[in-house]
């Protein structure tokens, strides 16, 4: 346990993406994943939009949004772990259980009923180790952000969300279909090599 912790950290010091976001101040590497994704889909993300950051500890999506959405738009992040305050006008945090039954109703309960421009979900669960095991988890989590989305999202809004490529990643893309006039799967740079990660765009929410 003590040789694979030691692999870890090695690996984090050399990572580029990592010391990138410890210099510009962003909470985790993972900033850069949204940033790139926005930056190849000018459509997806954009000034003024109001953004639901599901699974959003420790903070770096919110930081990347907030640099794109500027100062006319809102993030709201929320995450089982509590967050760190920004102390910012247009950001707010909650802790919330996304897997929740009432999920979606609090949230909308924070924003006094008004919905989204953009929801994003890069929430991932406790992995075990055991592939098929953590294909599912993450298939779990995607499925009951997407729940969130139906009921929190604008008509012709934006969802983007965090799968692993396994079989579960066709059922939710065809779930994905029947809501969303485009569907998209992205693997930006600052992914992992050896992470079977992906991400499912998806625009044009047809309600």
């Amino acid at each position: 346990m003590v040789k694979k912790s030691k692999i870890w950290l090695e690996k984090r010091r050399k990572d580029q993406f990592h010391k990138l976001a410890s210099s510009l101040g962003y909470r985790s590497r993972a900033a850069f994943k949204i940033l790139q994704i926005a930056e190849k889909n000018p459509f997806f993300l954009k000034k003024g939009d109001k953004v639901l950051d599901l699974g959003a500890a420790p903070g770096g999506w919110i930081q990347a949004i907030k640099k794109i959405v500027g100062d006319e738009g809102f993030v709201y992040g929320v995450d089982v772990k509590p967050i760190k305050p920004f102390n910012l006008n247009n950001v707010k945090t909650e802790v919330l259980d996304l897997t929740s039954e009432n999920a979606a109703s609090k949230i909308l309960e924070l924003t006094n009923g008004e919905k989204f421009d953009v929801i994003v979900s890069d929430a991932s669960p406790k992995f075990s180790g055991i592939s098929e095991l953590d294909a599912y988890r993450q298939y779990y989590l995607a499925k009951k952000a997407f729940e969130i989305a139906e009921k929190t999202l604008k008509k012709g809004g934006n969802f983007l969300v965090k799968m692993l490529q396994s079989k579960e990643l066709k059922f939710l893309e065809e779930e994905l279909k029947h809501k969303f006039k485009k569907i998209k799967m992205i693997k930006p740079l600052a992914s992992r090599k050896e992470s079977s990660e992906i991400y499912i765009l998806c625009l044009n929410f047809t309600g």
